[in-house]
């Protein structure tokens, strides 16, 4: 059986971000599944500058050499897990930046989701379901909403992850569904390439 490639991304460049804390649970509840390999994607690696391209990725690839370094590397992924924070009741600028500049890298691909803040961040990451699906990615019903209680609970009382166990209950599920969709979608993208 193939080994599925599956891409973490952290959706915040900030330095004082908290997406760290739950990217790095999700790998340590991941690494058991063999079927799958799982990596961090970390905006702050691709200085990408603000859109500004002659034409849309849907027409011609960016010429930008860190668009193009940015699309090669989300290319290389089966699925995705996006870590999100919820700014504004939205997805923050500089993910929506660096989904702008791809276009055919994300197709037919599915993509699960952790988001973190007031309401588990269930605004943004409805927003951030609307935005892939432009792009042709299957985004999956079931994610991890780090609500409020948790949120401050892991950020300011000392409390960690294992605390939560509803979220390891919610991320097996997630991660359940992404493998059954990235392995399902491999096989159609490899049967009948776009």
């Amino acid at each position: 059986m193939t080994t599925l490639n599956i891409g973490i991304v952290l959706s915040t460049a900030r330095s004082a971000r908290f997406a760290d804390r739950p990217a790095s649970w999700l790998l340590d509840l991941a690494k058991p599944r063999e079927e799958a390999r799982f990596e961090i994607v970390d905006l702050r690696d691709h200085k990408l500058p603000f859109f500004d391209e002659q034409k849309a990725p849907i027409w011609e690839p960016p010429k930008d050499p860190a668009a193009q370094a940015w699309c090669a590397r989300i290319a290389r992924f089966d699925g995705y897990v996006f870590v999100t924070a919820e700014y504004n009741r939205g997805i923050p600028a500089v993910l929506k930046n660096a989904l702008d500049h791809t276009y055919f890298e994300l197709h037919r691909k599915p993509a699960g989701f952790i988001g973190y803040g007031g309401v588990g961040a269930a605004r943004a990451i409805e927003q951030l379901r609307l935005v892939l699906v432009e792009l042709h990615v299957a985004p999956l019903r079931n994610a991890v909403h780090i609500g409020l209680t948790e949120f401050l609970g892991l950020l300011y009382q000392g409390k960690t992850f294992e605390d939560y166990p509803h979220l390891a209950k919610s991320a097996a599920e997630m991660l359940d569904d992404l493998i059954w969709w990235t392995r399902t979608l491999k096989a159609g993208r490899e049967a009948s390439p776009a």
